[in-house]
């Protein structure tokens, strides 16, 4: 059992074609380190991130309204971390925190680029997060006051490395893993608990990169090579 956070509370939120018993894993963890935990879940096939976005805001509201709580943090995966990302731009609160986004397409899918001219038309999300500079998700600002961490998964076969980061200063580590199965790694529920905790990952100085301006240079070659492979019991 960790830390008890009585005043602080973590909401998590799924992905595209996903469905919020797929965090029931990461969330028990989080409870067993001594956080207050709240899952938001939707149906993501054919409605707009926008619309998303402003059903979330409106949830974060009441949370961030909720006297029982000091800090508010995200967790998000996926889709939702660009859900997440509107609707803390929509509410404004000084009670949100910390967001750690998993697998996150911050620029763009490049899958959704591919089949956006077949599926976009059906389904909103796809045409929403393509790689195209004028996206929906390439037009939206980056975060601002709020600590931001992003955990990338190294096999990755719908976000590239590169699509997952932003532009402004950041933790980002790179977990061996495919998208989706980030949500299930005990070494990922460890370094969420660390981030937000402290504002870093787990072992950062070492596996751990704070991105800034300068570090968006390209530099393929560290970066596919960046993988952390701790795996420690401290959710045990």
């Amino acid at each position: 059992m960790g830390d008890t956070n009585r005043r602080e509370l973590v909401v998590l939120t799924h992905g595209f074609m996903a469905h919020r018993l797929m965090l029931n894993l990461l969330a028990r963890r989080l409870r067993r380190a001594g956080w207050n935990t709240d899952i938001w879940g939707y149906e993501s096939f054919v409605t707009s991130v926008k619309t998303h976005a402003q059903r979330f805001s409106d949830f974060l509201t009441e949370r961030c309204n909720d006297e029982r709580y000091d800090h508010i943090h995200l967790v998000t995966h996926s889709m939702g971390c660009i859900i997440g990302r509107m609707a803390i731009n929509e509410i404004q609160s000084k009670k949100i925190s910390r967001f750690v986004m998993l697998t996150p397409p911050n620029r763009g899918s490049f899958v959704a680029t591919r089949t956006a001219k077949l599926f976009g038309h059906f389904f909103r999300p796809v045409a929403e997060l393509t790689t195209e500079k004028d996206s929906l998700v390439n037009s939206l600002a980056d975060p601002a006051n709020v600590e931001i961490g992003v955990i990338a998964a190294e096999q990755d076969a719908l976000v590239s490395l590169e699509s997952t980061r932003l532009a402004v200063p950041h933790e980002h580590i790179t977990l061996p893993c495919l998208h989706s199965a980030v949500l299930f790694r005990q070494d990922a529920a460890n370094h969420i608990h660390s981030f937000l905790k402290t504002g870093r990952f787990q072992h950062a100085c070492r596996d751990a990169k704070t991105t800034t301006q300068a570090s968006l240079e390209p530099d393929h070659s560290s970066r596919q090579q960046q993988a952390s492979r701790e795996e420690t019991n401290h959710f045990a």
